[in-house]
């Protein structure tokens, strides 16, 4: 079995994790990818593998709702099977409903069943991919954790309000974790990237007049990249980094501090 520490990467098969998977196995980790994609878009995720392998990693993946817990189990089996010791945990899953709270149509208004799912997904299924790795035994010392939130968790942007409010408690999640994890020697940090053209990003209403806005107030004159974010978690998860924890740090080139 590989002697290389393992990366567990929620939302691998497109934007953020599908970048920081490429980036953390050129770094030596051998790569847990979980995704849920249909027939379409497997060809894409066939390719992100073959990228992983290229650069000498194991590619386990699991196309599956990451919210399901019986499925979630099954991940952690297979990680135990592999004796996997990981090291890093990135939580990138981007699935919610876009709509607005009140509308003068009552039918597309945000349902209960909407809000619940969004945060579930977004937000809350960050604990519980935590305790599954933590009680699995999978977790090494020194190992990190990282969730992804927006400058929208403290923004309000047209049918944007139950992601921004489940990114919302993301960072409180993150928060909690980083101090119930610190007896363990696990670090627990959201990233705060700026506004980046991934496929989750494009779904939001305005999406292409948030990214030219975004574009005209960073200071390096360009959008976020996910290579940019990727590079970041990779700096971030060195050995001996344990003390950085229970942040939001931010990954935008000083697009939030900009006027």
């Amino acid at each position: 079995m590989s002697q290389r520490s393992w990366a567990v990467i929620l939302g691998a098969s497109s934007g953020f994790g599908a970048a920081t998977s490429r980036e953390l196995a050129k770094a030596g980790y051998n790569i847990c990818g979980v995704h849920l994609d249909r027939k379409n878009t497997m060809p894409q995720v066939e390719e992100i593998k073959n990228d992983i392998k290229a650069a000498g990693a194991e590619a386990l993946f699991f196309n599956m709702n990451a919210t399901d817990e019986e499925k979630r189990q099954n991940v952690i089996s297979g990680l135990q099977e592999q004796d996997a010791k990981v090291r890093v945990m990135l939580h990138s899953l981007a699935f919610g409903t876009l709509r607005n709270y009140i509308d003068d149509d009552q039918k597309q208004e945000m349902t209960q069943r909407q809000m619940d799912m969004t945060h579930d997904v977004m937000a809350h299924s960050l604990v519980y991919w935590a305790q599954a790795l933590h009680h699995g035994g999978l977790f090494d010392k020194d190992a990190r954790i990282f969730s992804m939130t927006s400058e929208g968790s403290s923004k309000v942007w047209a049918g944007y309000g139950a992601v921004s409010s489940a990114k919302a408690s993301l960072e409180a999640h993150t928060r909690q974790l980083a101090v119930e994890m610190a007896p363990f020697e696990i670090s627990v940090n959201a990233i705060q990237a700026g506004v980046t053209y991934t496929p989750a990003q494009d779904r939001i209403p305005g999406a292409e007049e948030m990214r030219e806005g975004a574009a005209r107030r960073n200071p390096f004159g360009r959008l976020t990249t996910t290579e940019d974010v990727a590079r970041s978690i990779r700096a971030l998860s060195e050995p001996g980094l344990v003390w950085i924890t229970g942040n939001v740090i931010r990954v935008d080139g000083g697009e939030a501090i900009a006027v």
